[in-house]
C-alpha cells in the first residue's frame, strides 16, 4: 500500500511539473526562435551533439547504478562523487581543446567560442550526475518536479535577455550553462555531498559491473541517436540542421513529456521489487497499454496539425520543417511506449540485455540514416530512415523484454488492438477534414482539428465498449 501511494504521488508531481515546465519551455522555444535564425540553431545544435557524448562520458552509468545499488554506504557515495568530479574537470577540459578540431571539421570558425564556453556545462553536468541519482533513490519527486520548473523560467529568462540584446547564438549557449549552473545549486543545497581528495575505488567497483553495460547502452545509443545531426552538419548545411533539429524536437515533446512522467519513477519504485520479473511484467503491460492508447491516436494527430504547430510554436520562417515533422510524427505512438522500456531492463537488474537491445537499435538507426544522407540526400530521406528504424527497433526490443520477464507474448500484442483502431479513426476523420475545409488562421485550423481529434477517439472508445475497460486498467494500476 505504502509502495503503491508513493509511486502514485511521484507519477503526480512528475507530471504536474512537467506539463507546467512544456507550457514554458514551448512559451521559450517559441519566442527564441522569432528572435534567432535557423542558421543560430544550427551552428548550436553541431555544438549540443558533443555536449550530449562528454555528458555522456561524465555520467558513464553512475546514476542509475546509484539508484539501483540499495547496499552504498555514505561513505562510498562520497568516493563516487569525488571521481565524477575528477572525470567533468577532465572531460571538461578535453571538450575545451577539442573546439579548435570541431570547428575546423565543419568549417565553422565561431564554433571555437561557442564550445569553449559550453565546456563549463560538462564539468557542472558530471557534478550533478550523483545528486540527481540520489534524489531519485530517495524518491524526492516533489523536489524534483519544483526545481525543474524553476530553472527552466530561470534560464529561459536568461536565454530570452541575451537574445534581446542581441547576442544571437551566444544566448543559446547562456541559456544552457546557466541551466547547469541552477541545477547544480539546487542540488548542493538541498543534499550537499562531501568531496574526497582520494576517492576509494572500491565504490567504484562495487557498481562497476552494473554501470559499464548501462553505459555501453548509453554509447551506442548516442551514435545511433546523433549521427543524423553530425551528418546533415557536415554534408547538408548549419541552415539544414536547424530545420530538421527544430522539426526533430518538436517529434519528441510528447515522447519525453508523456513517457518522463512514468519512466522517471518506474526505476527507482520497481527496482524495489527486481526479482519477481511476473509482476514486473504484468504491471508493465497496463503502462504499455495506456501509453499506446494516448500514443498512437497522437501520432496521426501530430501529422496532421504539423503546419499549425511548425507555424504557431516556431513562427514562419520555420516551414521547411513542415515535411520531416509530419514524416516523424508517424514514429510518436511507437517512441512514446517504446522510451519506457528502458527503465524496466534497468528494474529488471539485466542493464546487459540493455546493451544488447541498444546495439541491434543502432545499427538499424544508422542504416536509415546513412540512407537519408547518402542516397536520398534530404532531411525527407532521413526521416524515413529513422522511421522505418523506429519500427524495427521497437519490434527487436519487445522481443528481449518479454523473453527476460518470462512474458506472454499474445497478450503483449494484443494490447494494441484498441490503440490501432483510435488511429485508423483519427487518420480517416482528419482525412476527410482536410479534403473539406480549410482555414488560413492556423489556430483556428489547429483547434478544429483538435475537436475532430477528440471526437474520433471518444466515439471509437465508446462505439468500442472501450471507455469502461479504460477506467477500469487505470484503477488496476493505482491498485498495484
Amino acid at each position: 500500500m505504502i509502495l503503491r501511494n508513493q509511486f502514485i504521488h511521484s507519477v503526480l508531481f512528475t507530471a504536474g511539473a512537467k506539463y507546467i515546465g512544456l507550457v514554458v519551455q514551448l512559451v521559450i522555444t517559441g519566442i527564441l526562435s522569432r528572435l534567432l535564425t535557423p542558421k543560430d540553431f544550427g551552428v548550436i545544435a553541431i555544438a549540443t551533439v558533443f555536449i550530449v557524448f562528454f555528458n555522456l562520458l561524465c555520467d558513464i552509468g553512475i546514476g542509475v547504478a546509484v539508484i539501483q545499488n540499495k547496499t552504498l554506504t555514505p561513505t562510498e557515495t562520497a568516493s563516487i562523487f569525488s571521481f565524477s568530479v575528477y572525470l567533468g574537470v577532465l572531460l571538461g577540459l578535453l571538450f575545451f581543446l577539442a573546439s579548435g578540431f570541431i570547428a575546423d571539421y565543419y568549417s565553422q570558425p565561431m564554433l571555437i567560442a561557442i564550445c569553449r564556453l559550453l565546456s563549463l556545462t560538462v564539468l557542472f553536468a558530471s557534478l550533478n550526475v550523483v545528486p540527481n541519482a540520489l534524489l531519485l533513490k530517495e524518491k524526492k519527486f516533489r523536489f524534483i518536479a519544483q526545481r525543474t520548473l524553476l530553472i527552466q523560467v530561470a534560464s529561459g529568462i536568461v536565454g530570452i535577455a541575451a537574445a534581446y540584446a542581441g547576442l544571437k547564438a551566444y544566448a543559446l549557449i547562456l541559456y544552457a550553462i546557466s541551466a547547469s549552473v541552477f541545477m547544480f545549486i539546487f542540488n548542493y543545497l538541498k543534499n550537499p555531498l562531501s568531496f574526497e581528495l582520494f576517492p576509494k575505488l572500491s565504490a567504484i567497483r562495487k557498481i562497476f559491473r552494473y554501470s559499464i553495460y548501462q553505459f555501453l547502452f548509453n554509447f551506442i545509443n548516442y551514435f545511433s541517436r546523433n549521427l543524423d545531426k553530425l551528418l546533415i552538419g557536415k554534408f547538408l548545411s548549419p541552415a539544414s540542421l536547424g530545420l530538421y533539429d527544430k522539426a526533430y524536437r518538436l517529434m519528441l515533446l510528447p515522447v519525453e513529456n508523456l513517457t518522463y512522467v512514468l519512466s522517471a519513477v518506474i526505476h527507482p519504485h520497481f527496482s524495489e521489487f527486481q526479482q519477481d520479473k511476473r509482476r514486473i511484467f504484468d504491471i508493465y503491460m497496463k503502462i504499455v497499454q495506456v501509453l499506446a492508447l494516448v500514443g498512437f491516436p497522437l501520432s496521426i494527430f501530430l501529422h496532421f496539425t504539423a503546419s499549425e504547430l511548425i507555424f504557431i510554436i516556431f513562427g514562419r520562417q520555420w516551414s521547411a520543417a513542415i515535411p520531416p515533422f509530419e514524416v516523424l510524427a508517424w514514429s510518436v505512438g511507437l517512441q512514446i511506449v517504446l522510451s519506457s522500456s528502458g527503465s524496466i531492463f534497468q528494474a529488471a537488474n539485466n542493464t546487459k540485455l540493455l546493451f544488447v537491445s541498444g546495439f541491434l537499435s543502432a545499427i538499424t538507426m544508422i542504416l536509415g540514416i546513412l540512407y537519408g544522407i547518402f542516397i536520398s540526400k534530404s532531411l525527407i530521406g532521413v526521416s524515413f530512415g529513422l522511421l522505418a528504424a523506429f519500427l524495427l527497433n521497437f519490434v527487436q526490443c519487445y522481443i528481449l523484454l518479454i523473453r527476460m520477464l518470462n512474458g506472454d507474448f499474445i497478450t503483449f500484442i494484443k494490447l494494441f488492438r484498441t490503440p490501432l483502431i483510435l488511429a485508423s479513426l483519427v487518420f480517416i476523420s482528419e482525412s476527410l477534414l482536410n479534403n473539406s475545409v480549410t482555414l488560413h488562421n492556423e489556430v483556428a485550423s489547429f483547434l478544429l482539428k483538435s475537436a475532430v481529434a477528440v471526437a474520433a477517439v471518444t466515439s471509437g472508445m465508446l462505439l468500442l465498449g472501450e471507455h469502461r475497460q479504460f477506467l477500469k486498467l487505470l484503477r488496476s494500476l493505482k491498485q498495484q
